[in-house]
This record gives structure tokens, C-alpha cells and sequence, in this order.
């Protein structure tokens, strides 16, 4: 199917749909399963997580799972999401992205996506540096020609952003959410894209070696939750307090026989 072929009416993307919740639960879909193919589809905590990283988002959020599920049932709705139901010698019921399938996506355009709808408004050599995990682009120009490709389709996905005053760079937004242009013309998203260009700022090669290990965290932190549940622990907090009661008790009874005489 040829990507800027006039899609059907029925499959044709209103911008206006996508709530900012929506686009964030979209992007970790998308990045997840290109970053993390072995923790994917999703669970409801891990999709929750992914929604309020800290690192490699912007804004940072604090969805809880109620919100998050109400999301999803608004995306499936919308024919974005699918539920992917337990099966044999599994509890958690997972869900996956299906905008590729609706929009032809390949794994370049999934990966500007991706981090369009997570991080706002990048230059194509910002795409560039934070798509590693995500998909090979050999070169800037590679990720220009996936943006124009994306804004050329008959319902553009993909826009350049106005230029705001001392700003460097042509910047690039997605069209998937609405008001998406309005967000990416406030200071704080200019900031973000680490694009202001400051006499005093941090050089472009070490601030992208931040962000590449940002990106790192972020995965850790993933591999980590998930780990930790199918050891039966919630949090990173439940761990280390078994941890401290273990601790606790070889302190009381080194020699493990029971409670240490005197």
C-alpha cells in the first residue's frame, strides 16, 4: 500500500481525537515496542510506568492506572489499541498499538512517531540522536525525508513547527494530537528540545551523550519493574524492604539457628 495513497474516510486521522493522555499512552506503545520487544505487548502497571518516566519525556507526568486504563478503552475505541487477553500460564492482560497497521507504518515512521508524540517538537538531528534504541537512521537526511513523507500523506501526520526567537534549527511536530503546534510554541517545549542555543549552554555532543543515557535509565528502569513483578514485588520499595527485614534478621541471629544467645 503506497503510504500517501488517499486512505478510506473511515481510516482518515482527526487530529482533534487524540487527548494529550491518548498521545502519550500511543508514543510508549510505539517506543516500547520498538525499544523493548521482549516486554512487549504491555501491562497495565508497565504502560503506566512508561507514561511517567522521568527521563526522554516532555512533559513528565503522574497518570495513575485508573486513568491509564480509561485511556486505553478510548484508543480501542478509536481502532488504535488492541486488548491482547491472558492466555495459558499468564495473569495480565496486555495491550498493543495498531496505528501501523491503520496507517501502513514502517519502523522509521513509527520511531519519529514515537518520540514526537513523547518528547514535543525536535529538529531532525535531535530525532536522530534519541532514535538509537529505536530504529537505525543513517543519517539526518534520512529522518528529514520520514518527516516529509509523514506531512505529505493526505492527512498529514507531521508539521514543522514555527521558528520561535533564538531558536536554532528547524523544528518538527506531530499532528496526531490536537493542539499540538499551539504546545510546541510555549518557552518550556523550546527548552526541551534543548534547541534555545545559549552562549553558556552544555555542547551539542556531550548534551547528546546525556540524553542517549537518559534513554539508557529509562530501559533499566523498565527490565527492572518488570523483573521485580514476576518476583512478585510491586515496587522497588517492596524489594528492599524484604531486603532490610532479611538484613534485620542475620543481625539478630548471625548464625541463622535462631535468635542469638549471650
Amino acid at each position: 500500500m503506497d503510504p500517501h495513497q488517499t486512505q478510506p474516510e473511515s481510516e482518515a486521522f482527526d487530529t482533534s481525537l487524540l487527548t494529550a493522555p491518548q498521545a502519550r499512552v500511543l508514543g510508549c506503545l510505539l517506543e516500547k515496542q520498538l525499544a523493548t520487544p521482549d516486554t512487549y505487548p504491555m501491562t497495565l502497571k508497565a504502560l503506566t510506568n512508561a507514561c511517567n518516566q522521568t527521563t526522554s519525556r516532555f512533559p513528565v507526568v503522574d497518570y495513575n492506572e485508573n486513568l491509564v486504563e480509561t485511556t486505553i478503552q478510548a484508543l480501542k475505541a478509536k481502532k488504535l489499541v488492541r486488548i491482547v487477553h491472558p492466555s495459558h500460564g499468564e495473569r495480565a492482560t496486555k495491550y498493543r498499538q495498531v496505528i501501523d497497521e491503520v496507517h501502513d507504518l514502517d519502523e522509521a515512521d513509527r520511531a519519529v512517531l514515537a518520540l514526537l508524540l513523547l518528547r514535543g517538537a525536535q529538529t531532525a538531528a535531535e530525532l536522530k540522536t534519541r532514535s538509537d534504541r529505536l530504529h537505525p537512521f543513517a543519517s539526518t537526511e534520512d529522518v528529514e525525508s520520514v518527516l516529509r513523507d509523514l506531512a505529505a500523506r493526505s492527512t498529514p501526520m507531521t508539521s514543522r513547527a514555527e521558528r520561535q526567537l533564538g531558536q536554532k534549527g528547524e523544528r518538527w511536530i506531530q499532528l496526531l494530537e490536537a493542539n499540538a503546534a499551539e504546545r510546541s510554541s510555549s518557552p518550556a517545549a523550546g527548552s526541551a528540545s534543548g534547541s534555545h542555543g545559549s552562549a553558556g549552554s552544555t555542547s551539542g555532543s556531550t548534551r547528546d551523550e546525556i540524553e542517549r543515557l537518559k534513554d539508557r535509565v529509562g530501559v533499566l528502569e523498565t527490565r527492572l519493574n518488570d523483573l521485580l513483578r514476576e518476583l512478585g514485588y510491586d515496587s522497588i520499595a517492596d524489594a528492599d524492604d524484604v531486603a532490610a527485614e532479611a538484613d534485620e534478621a542475620d543481625a539478630t541471629d548471625p548464625s541463622g539457628d535462631g535468635p542469638a544467645a549471650y
